[in-house]
């Protein structure tokens, strides 16, 4: 079988993840390895509970189970996640490698953004006499976005600028930050830097962005750099002036040193990547410039993707439907499951769904709790299709991560995304060969939705049944438990519908006036009364067992007699008459007294307009019976 490698990170940074992913599997070409990632899309700015859902995802794999760790830093910026990676392979047994950041006694894998910062400003103060400095910076978590900031701040120092460096703010990678910052300086009145260092291209192309709409031209009256090179910085106007970090040599360089460490059984020395600062349109160096070809290219395909876009939006929207509009759980996961089946273009043959067991019944019982820091250790297959083949079973052992995985074959990328509603787990998705999917953030758009429609759904479905059951409290006899007048009031409705349509229809009124309830409950009690009133209730279920009761108040009550108890009412009502006590005035009673009138009248289409005419004649019948019943006393 082929060893298992398992990466951890987020998927915001998108297009450096990519790069790094690509440089990974090209280096296995050699060797019989799979890719498993465990990705996920916290940001700092979200709950700490929807924090924690998005991060349970690397809660999922038994890194027992694995053959080595590789932690891509430049996506994670919480230390604490980091660490608990790092203790899990050291218990595992397994190498780690880390890029991004270093941790003592993991095999560090890196670019050197150290040299490159000091080039960007050697380059910015000497060729363009660059004055005054704004960095903005990452996360002061991020072990990138202060080596940079090291790195300038030691530049300035040791060149005797340290007076360039006017402010430092902390973004949180957040592009809204970024322009909220550049709109305060702007009105501040304290006048512009010379220059926005960012820490990555994103926040330099938002900074550039927000300093357009104040009236202010990138690089004519001020210059911003960035990070990482990205493609979407080369053919944004101005180019970003940025440091290309080399990710796809740093993804080859990783699985080197993973190889070296299976080799030794043991650490080995990590390894630096040289980067470099390449000038840009955006601090005014076109001469640098070879943007224009890759724009020119970008245009090209502009097309595809508008395409591509537009079906995937199309496909979100029929999942949404199609969840939205189903009534039931199970509902639910059988249209699903054929509408993946029916069409998987974007998610491929080879793609899985896999829920958490208790998902359904926490919609049908609030005191079932889904997990919050965990997956279950066996969960259900919505939809499982591996190479074009789908998994049997409806559920499988959540340790296997992929129902039906055999670890044969060429080299593959899995790459695993959450199912969650703040911290509450609903499952999670597995793509297969995606690092394009993972750079255009498909993969987070594909989830999030997915992921808000189920928890759509399950308000929807348990709003629906607390209502169901509401309904069910306010037609239903508290006492007896038979349906109220209420329930017969909306069934009276329903039949005067049909005989105003001139539908066919069949069915008696049979009224019944339980007698003697005043005598019991003046002489035994109301507890008493109730019982007998039970003990009426009950007969008449018994007799009339194919047609609704209703308790229409006090000691009257209702059936509506239809199919077999229609076509038999004769026969019926002899053996109700048969079963009764004989009425009487006296005490004591017997305890299995039971003494009730009835009458029937069956619908005439002939003569009947209203239901109100059948109930006219039942009740006449009924208080003809009560006084027969009387007289025989």
């Amino acid at each position: 079988m082929k060893k298992k490698l398992a990466v951890f990170t987020s998927g915001w940074c998108t297009e450096i993840l990519s790069q790094f992913l690509t440089g990974m599997m090209g280096m296995l070409n050699a060797e019989e390895a799979d890719i498993f990632l465990f990705l996920c899309y916290p940001t700092p700015s979200d709950t700490e509970a929807t924090k924690n859902g998005e991060m349970n995802i690397f809660n999922l794999p038994d890194l027992h189970d694995f053959d080595g760790t590789v932690i891509f830093g430049s996506g994670i910026d919480y230390q604490d996640r980091t660490d608990d990676i790092i203790a899990r392979s050291r218990a595992a047994g397994i190498p780690v490698v880390m890029q991004g950041g270093r941790r003592e006694g993991v095999c560090y894998v890196g670019s050197d953004n150290y040299k490159a910062t000091q080039d960007m400003c050697a380059h910015l103060i000497s060729e363009h006499g660059v004055k005054k400095i704004v960095f903005f910076a990452g996360t002061p978590d991020s072990y990138d976005s202060e080596l940079r900031l090291k790195a300038l701040r030691d530049y300035l120092k040791e060149n005797d600028l340290e007076d360039h460096l006017t402010d430092v703010y902390y973004t949180n990678w957040e592009m809204a930050e970024a322009s909220r910052l550049v709109d305060e300086i702007c009105a501040s009145g304290r006048g512009l830097p010379d220059a926005f260092i960012c820490a990555n291209d994103g926040l330099a192309q938002q900074t550039c962005v927000t300093l357009d709409s104040n009236g202010y031209d990138v690089p004519g009256d001020i210059l911003v750099t960035g990070y990482d090179y990205t493609k979407g910085a080369r053919v944004f106007y101005p180019s970003i002036s940025s440091v290309d970090q080399c990710f796809v040599e740093m993804g080859e360089a990783a699985i080197k040193l993973w190889k070296e460490q299976l080799v030794s059984g043991g650490y080995v020395e990590g390894e630096v990547i040289p980067c470099k600062f390449i000038p840009g349109e955006s601090c005014g160096c076109h001469e640098h410039g070879s943007s224009d070809e890759l724009r020119r290219r970008v245009g090209r395909e502009a097309f595809s993707g508008r395409a591509a876009n537009t079906y995937f939006t199309r496909k979100l929207d029929v999942i949404d439907s199609t969840i939205l509009s189903c009534h039931t759980y199970d509902d639910f996961k059988v249209r699903l499951n054929a509408l993946l089946r029916e069409n998987h273009t974007f998610e491929g043959d080879s793609f899985h769904v896999i829920l958490e067991p208790n998902l359904g019944l926490s919609i049908y019982d609030s005191d079932i709790k889904l997990n919050t820091d965990r997956y279950s250790k066996h969960m259900d297959v919505l939809y499982s299709y591996e190479n074009g083949v789908g998994y049997a079973e409806n559920e499988f052992c959540t340790k296997d991560l992929i129902p039906g995985y055999t670890g044969e074959g060429t080299n593959h990328l899995y790459a695993f995304v959450p199912l969650h509603e703040s911290d509450l787990a609903f499952g999670y998705l597995v793509f297969r060969d995606c690092i394009d999917k993972v750079e255009n953030r498909f993969l987070h758009v594909y989830s999030n939705r997915m992921s808000v429609v189920i928890d759509k759904f399950r308000h929807t479905l348990a709003l629906d049944l607390i209502n169901k059951r509401l309904i069910d409290l306010m037609r239903r006899d508290p006492l007896t438990n038979v349906n109220n007048r209420i329930a017969f009031d909306e069934k009276e409705k329903l039949l005067q519908s049909q005989i105003n349509s001139g539908e066919n229809v069949h069915f008696a009124v049979a009224m019944f006036d339980v007698n003697s309830l005043k005598l019991i409950n003046d002489t035994y009690g109301h507890e008493s009364g109730d019982e007998y009133l039970i003990r009426a209730c009950r007969l008449i279920c018994n007799v009339f067992k194919h047609s609704p009761v209703y308790r229409m108040g006090g000691d009257e009550f209702v059936a509506l007699l239809a199919g077999e108890d229609y076509d038999n009412r004769e026969s019926l009502i002899k053996l109700f008459n048969e079963s009764l006590s004989p009425y009487t005035e006296s005490v004591p009673l017997p305890p299995d007294y039971i003494s009730v009138a009835i009458g029937v009248s069956a619908f005439d289409p002939e003569t009947d307009l209203t239901i109100a005419d059948v109930n006219k004649r039942a009740d006449e019948a009924m208080y003809k019976d009560k006084g027969l019943k009387k007289d025989i006393l």
